[in-house]
């Protein structure tokens, strides 16, 4: 590892400099110099004298600094004399630079400073501008001023130039230099605090500082010119500030943040390499103390530390580039640093309490936070000793020698007085051995009443709020130096200090042991405070252009009580100028995976905004792997967010999408009060693995499911054994994948597939929309995996030919298995199977592959020796499962239940309602369904909807509701105890796919579009509620629209939902 330099400064004003190698502290070799404050940068340092000039000191180095001077000599030819220096008064000056506009003779060419020699005399250039040598004594030649030149004279050459050059070093490398005074632009007042930064802003070799200064009256300042060839810079630069700052700090990046009079800060937004001084203030409020504000701040790459008038030390969550003012503070606790620095690598320094130096240890990338302070106990000189750890020592006990140590401490508070003892060393507050206490942390930007950002300028309108947390700080003593008592520190900064948190220093450990140090007694380790997932992702641009953007994402966490809460960035550059995007995790409502165009590892994040905007978050990670555990990382937060643990409970609400994922919610136990019902598009919906086409559920914890290849499944997560735990079984399932082959009658040819251009593709999908052909088709997702080859499917519903074609006149138009005269066109369908096999808490229940299932909805008091499950085989038979309880909720056997023809959907409702739909689109009832005879006596018929064909159903305590074929739904009129067939149907809504009935008569389904959504966001599949269902009002009033997405695939094709009621007035679903 190459040597850097941490420099610190003392109460005196002394420099004193550690070697990342040699781990030493040696003082600067000037000993007159004095200091008042550091910032070191990458190879570079800066300081601000006691004379409040500022020093510069550029690390030794192979490579010297150069610079090289340049100016013009002009000529122009005359008959006389022929080329002379006597010009024409419109002509540029006789020695001038390259534009001419300025006269630049040899003799005024000067060393910027002492710090430069030259390094050789005045030279002619022999090579002209377009590169070539030049043998004429390095003239060029051109018709006129200013014109093009080149090395050959021409009869028409009226006028001449060479260039004169002479290269000057930089020799100061390794000390401490002064600045000049700009000359002849005013300089600014004394400063009071200098920081540098901006170096890591560009990716050249040579990589460039920006410094900024803040006087003695408040103004801020800017160092411009500053170049790897031109250290120093070139002059100072005031930027307006809207009040007087006290104290600046610059990270590496884009940041910079300045500490106001009043304790307040500000950010400066809108840096950049085109506008290094940036466009605009922001204020940000102060971290929230009793009095005083803040004293002091530092700035990193991605973070931000900040210490108040009591001492305590805080740290800025959320702070990027594209957020520099970041979304909250969080207490580090204690009241043990003076100030803070952050170095290389986001590494935090500090001086604390009793003027030691302390480093900030566990600070990684995925905690910026840290976990404690560890002392800087670095030997001193050549000494090998240590002394112990030094006492508190007193300011005003300190003998002064100027008027530095006045000015350093005018701005602070009398430290404290700790009572000296000769036995142990002074200690403070938090390092008793009860740990502190901690307070909580206000994450949610919608309670907050006001924002803490106001845009000054040309600032952007977005302002996070303050949020704080407290955590316990453990901090050892500082260790001493070699010499007697060492120095009383007052300043450090590590800019340029490479050390990370894997960096094996020996001066960074503590002295002793801990069992035999006393400093080291009451130190413990802090628990994580803030933790942060970053990672690379494309994001769905849901504006036009609408297209793929390549974003940053970062995942920022912090612990709260015992809880967690977090904030899921996105960080994104539009236009050259830096955005970001946030979602409180707590606001999140489902994470699914999706089917987008151009991406395979896509997913989508639902907020209720998002939701009720019908437009979600959508990101694709760059393989299957990342995907998965950017899911698995953001639900986990989701559910420490709700307070969600282990396997889903037995009121949970279930559901499915269309690409076979399996969706929970668990509701608050007063969800269906009247008072406290929740709006669908505040639901979180969690996945729980598996695959499956439908499920149904209970409030017993009885839960089945079957696959899109037919295979029942019960859920192994419930039972008597204990609910945190559930029994992982190996799930396969099974889909069918069509496409269809395109032709068209020629005279010529016969069939072929050169269609017209009005005509579908030769390979597309059922309606021809779509081109899919055998080597573009892909299964469902990177789960699946082909398991046949294409195969020409002969099953085809109208019939075939043998070679599996159907024809008919034209596209569209109704196909059929035989050609006649008339048949201008045919296709045939390919088939081919696809399986997904994934380890799930489902067990399978062979051998029957069914079609439909219907648990009994109960509620969560209820108690019951068995449960009725009914089920439609794939060939449309009846069964009944025997054996089925919450212990045994796969139950024992089938029971076959005879019918007259195949049903297609079936459900069983309260005391024991059985009805059912038949494939030729009949309903039946089932008669004497009872807990003692679960199969029924006997069928009967109940007339279907005029001129309508139902398709699926579900029945209640009291109600039955019904789904056409054109999406309508019905509900049952005139249903009694002693006629429970009813009298009658009514038609209720439109646009429903899917119906769900609880044992209370509450109503869910499945809307088909949105009403009010805007076409180009029509949203098929959403989950609505019917409100106002009661006993008076058994259809309800109106619906509740909730989640739900069209073009995505996230369509909830189901929805049984169990719930027990809070009290006698709330109402339960199955």
């Amino acid at each position: 590892m190459s040597s850097s330099l941490l420099w610190a400064v003392d109460v005196y004003g002394k420099v004193y400099s550690l070697s990342t190698t040699r781990g030493r502290w040696e003082r600067d070799e000037d000993t007159l110099l004095e200091l008042k404050r550091v910032t070191a940068g990458q190879r570079c340092s800066w300081g601000i004298g006691c004379d409040h000039h500022v020093y510069l000191n550029i690390d030794p180095g192979e490579v010297p600094i150069r610079y090289r001077e340049e100016t013009y000599e002009n000529q122009r030819w005359n008959p006389v004399d022929g080329f002379t220096d006597v010009l024409l008064p419109t002509d540029r000056w006789a020695w001038s630079d390259l534009t001419g506009g300025t006269a630049q003779p040899l003799h005024s060419f000067l060393l910027p400073s002492n710090s430069w020699e030259w390094e050789g005399d005045w030279y002619v250039d022999q090579v002209c501008a377009g590169g070539d040598p030049v043998e004429t004594g390095g003239w060029e030649y051109a018709v006129d001023f200013p014109a093009n030149f080149s090395r050959e004279k021409k009869w028409n050459s009226c006028v001449c130039r060479r260039r004169w050059i002479r290269d000057r070093i930089y020799k100061a490398r390794g000390s401490w230099t002064k600045i000049p005074l700009d000359h002849p632009k005013q300089p600014p007042l004394p400063l009071s605090d200098v920081s540098c930064g901006g170096w890591e802003m560009s990716d050249q070799p040579g990589r460039y500082h920006f410094l900024w200064g803040v006087s003695q009256q408040g103004q801020v300042w800017f160092r411009s010119g500053i170049l790897p060839q031109v250290p120093e810079g070139q002059c100072w630069e005031q930027v307006e500030a809207p009040r007087e700052v006290a104290q600046i700090s610059a990270g590496p990046g884009d940041l910079l943040w300045a500490v106001l009079w009043d304790g307040q800060l500000l950010v400066r937004t809108g840096i950049c390499l085109d506008s290094p001084t940036g466009s605009s203030w922001v204020v940000v409020d102060s971290p929230p103390v009793n009095e005083g504000g803040t004293i002091h701040v530092a700035v990193g790459v991605s973070v931000v530390w900040a210490v108040t008038k009591d001492y305590k030390v805080w740290f800025r969550r959320g702070v990027n580039s594209h957020n520099p003012c970041g979304s909250g503070w969080i207490s580090i606790g204690g009241e043990m640093m003076m100030m803070v620095d952050v170095g290389l690598n986001d590494q935090v320094w500090g001086v604390g309490e009793d003027r030691g130096l302390y480093f900030r240890k566990g600070v990684t990338p995925s905690e910026p936070s840290g976990r404690g302070w560890i002392p800087v106990s670095a030997q001193w000189g050549h000494s090998k000793e240590m002394v112990q750890p030094r006492s508190v020592l007193l300011l005003t006990t300190i003998p002064a020698s100027d008027s530095f140590i006045s000015s350093l401490v005018a701005d602070r508070e009398p430290l404290r007085t700790p009572t000296p003892s000769p036995k142990k060393p002074p200690q403070g507050k938090d390092s008793e051995a009860t740990p502190a206490p901690m307070c909580n942390v206000d994450l949610d930007t919608a309670q907050s009443p006001q924002g803490e950002a106001s845009s000054l300028g040309r600032a952007r309108d977005v302002g996070p709020p303050t949020s704080v947390a407290t955590y316990p700080l453990g901090l050892e003593p500082s260790l001493g130096l070699g010499e007697e008592d060492g120095p009383v520190w007052a300043w450090i900064s590590g800019g340029g200090c490479d050390v990370d948190h894997t960096a094996q220093m020996t001066w960074l450990r503590p002295a002793g042991t801990a069992e035999h140090s006393p400093a080291n007694q009451n130190f413990r380790p802090l628990p994580k405070s803030v933790w942060v997932r970053k990672g690379s992702m494309r994001w769905w641009r849901d504006w036009k252009p609408y297209r793929w953007v390549d974003v940053g994402v970062a995942l920022e966490q912090s612990t709260v009580n015992g809880k967690r809460d977090a904030i899921f960035f996105i960080y994104f550059t539009q236009y050259d100028e830096k955005k970001y995007l946030h979602v409180f995790i707590s606001d999140v409502t489902v994470l699914v995976p999706v089917l987008k165009e151009n991406s395979h590892h896509a997913f989508a994040v639902y907020t209720s905004d998002s939701t009720k905007q019908r437009w979600p978050l959508i990101l694709a990670a760059q393989t299957e792997k990342d995907m998965a555990d950017w899911l698995s990382l953001l639900a986990g937060c989701c559910c420490e967010a709700r307070g969600i643990r282990g396997t889903p409970s037995r009121q949970a609400l279930w559901s499915v999408t269309s690409k076979g994922d399996v969706m929970v919610h668990e509701p608050s136990p007063c969800l269906e009060a009247p008072a406290h019902t929740l709006p669908c598009d505040m639901m979180f919906w969690l996945q729980v693995p598996g695959h499956l086409r439908c499920v149904e559920s209970n409030s017993l914890g009885v839960v089945w499911g079957i696959g899109y290849d037919g295979t029942a499944w019960v859920y192994s997560g419930s039972g008597s054994a204990a609910e945190e735990e559930c029994i992982l079984h190996t799930q396969t399932d099974g889909r069918t994948v069509y496409i269809y082959e395109n032709q068209r009658w020629n005279p010529v040819t016969g069939y072929t597939d050169k269609l017209l251009p009005t005509d579908r593709f030769p390979w597309s999908d059922d309606n021809g929309f779509t081109e899919c052909t055998k080597s573009t088709t892909h299964p469902p997702s990177p789960q699946w995996s082909w398991v046949t080859e294409w195969a020409v499917d002969l099953a085809f519903s109208g019939g075939t030919d043998r070679e599996g074609w159907q024809y008919a006149a034209d596209f569209p138009v109704t196909f059929h298995g035989n050609k006649s005269l008339k048949d201008f066109v045919r296709r045939r369908r390919w088939v081919r199977k696809c399986k997904i096999t994934l380890t799930a808490p489902w067990q399978e229940v062979p051998p029957i592959p069914l079609s439909d299932i219907t648990v009994l909805p109960c509620l969560a008091q209820s108690s019951m020796e068995q449960v009725s499950v009914w089920g439609l085989s794939d060939k449309g038979d009846v069964l009944c499962r025997l054996g089925v309880t919450p212990q045994n909720p796969a139950g024992s056997s089938w029971l076959h239940v005879g019918t007259d023809q195949p049903f297609k959907s079936i459900s069983i409702g309260g005391g024991h309602q059985v009805w059912a739909i038949a494939r030729d689109r009949a309903v039946f009832y089932r008669g004497s369904v009872s807990a003692r005879n679960p199969a029924g006596e006997c069928w009967y018929h109940i007339p279907s909807p005029p001129k309508q064909s139902l398709r699926q159903l579900s029945v209640g305590r009291t109600s039955v509701y019904a789904v056409d074929e054109n999406s309508n739904l019905w509900y049952r009129q005139g249903l009694t105890p002693s006629y429970p067939q009813g009298s009658a149907w009514e038609l209720l809504s439109n646009n429903v796919t899917k119906v769900s009935v609880g044992p209370l008569d509450q109503v869910w389904v499945i809307a088909d579009w949105v009403p009010g959504c805007p076409s180009e966001l029509s949203v098929p599949g959403a989950v609505c509620h019917r409100l106002g269902v009661g006993p008076m009002q058994p259809k309800g009033q109106s619906w509740d629209y909730g989640i739900g997405v069209s073009h995505y695939q996230l369509v909830l094709t189901d929805a049984r939902i169990p719930l027990s009621p809070e009290n006698g007035n709330s109402v339960g679903l199955y």
